[in-house]
């Protein structure tokens, strides 16, 4: 399966790729979603199956509900209540989430001791 992942931020997409393989595409909002910005992650994404991984703030429901719309097929990935954001979620939570997504074959497993 081809996929593609969009995250709110540069930090949120920077904790991401510690635990994914670089052949999986983290796309940012940036916070923003005019119409220039979901065009442009529309052509991003192309024909991979979306995942949404957005903070768990008013900002984060709000992005994930603009684009449940835009990519009303994407699955869902969520942090826990009380991280700060995708970025501050520990890693071990993050790969947690995305095995439970069902993404194993994307997930870069730490050595033992090397979880941040």
């Amino acid at each position: 399966m081809d996929i593609a992942i969009i995250v709110e931020g540069k930090n949120d997409k920077s904790r991401l790729s510690r635990v994914l393989s670089a052949e999986v595409p983290i796309l940012c909002t940036f916070g923003t979603l005019n119409g220039d910005r979901i065009e442009s992650l529309r052509k991003a994404v192309g024909d991979r199956h979306v995942y949404l991984f957005t903070d768990h703030d008013s900002s984060g429901r709000r992005i994930r509900g603009i684009l449940r719309d835009v990519f009303p097929d994407a699955d869902h990935i969520y942090t826990r209540r009380g991280y700060m954001g995708v970025e501050g979620t520990p890693e071990e939570y993050l790969i947690q989430q995305l095995e439970k997504a069902g993404l194993e074959e994307y997930i870069i497993y730490p050595e033992p001791g090397e979880l941040l």
